[in-house]
């Protein structure tokens, strides 16, 4: 589960519109609002250098902040959106949402995965192939997970690892109603090669040549 709730610390921003955003750019900061919680919203500045390390930290949008600006109270907050610049791909602005320890909400948890030494199919050369390397889950804001875990001991070639045989963090569930895959053991190249060059012979024993169709006539 998620550890100790990391602090954001921003400025409040005097003045609203493009003209403020681009001042604040100016002076090396990154413009955004914090909205919801049933008060008014509140435009803010954090410190450019800060949130750049946030965001090249990676889960910036899976992250619960408590968030501190001056003058008011410490709230938590999640990253809804960031948006960068078409050409320079940098932050220009970002959008927070307050919640409550018990508000529920939608994030994509990445996966982990366990058990390869005990997995038959990959001691036999198989392939673990990663069909979704996060889940969506609907989890409480005070709970939110590190990871999701998927244990893949005792699967073999062709077998599947499904949402239903994952242990999910206590109160998530997924997004989706129905068992989606996560992740298969596949055969390796070289056994889909050989697989293959038998159903070939297979097929072209079954086809009769020429020559039979003309003795035979």
């Amino acid at each position: 589960m998620a550890g100790e709730i990391p602090d954001l610390v921003a400025t409040e921003r005097t003045g609203t519109g493009k003209g403020a955003a681009r001042q604040a750019r100016r002076e090396n900061l990154v413009p955004g609002i914090v909205y919801g919680g049933g008060v008014d919203p509140l435009p803010i500045n954090l410190p450019y250098n800060v949130l750049v390390k946030r965001l090249k930290a990676g889960r910036f949008l899976a992250t619960l902040f408590n968030m501190k600006v001056d003058g008011h109270e410490d709230v938590r907050v999640i990253c809804r959106s960031v948006q960068r610049d078409v050409v320079k791909d940098l932050p220009t602005h970002v959008d927070f949402m307050r919640l409550r320890r018990t508000t529920k909400i939608n994030l994509f948890i990445p996966v982990e995965f366990v058990g390869e030494d005990d997995c038959p199919g990959l001691r036999r050369g198989g392939v673990l192939t990663i069909v979704r390397p996060e889940v969506e889950l609907l989890v409480t804001a005070g709970e939110i997970p590190d990871h999701v875990t998927v244990d893949v001991t005792g699967l073999d070639i062709g077998d599947v690892a499904t949402i239903s045989s994952v242990d999910l963090p206590k109160g998530a569930k997924p997004t989706i109603d129905r068992d989606f895959v996560i992740a298969n053991i596949s055969a390796p190249s070289g056994l889909r090669a050989e697989e293959g060059e038998e159903d070939e012979e297979v097929a072209a024993d079954e086809v009769p040549t020429t020559e039979q169709d003309d003795e035979e006539a």
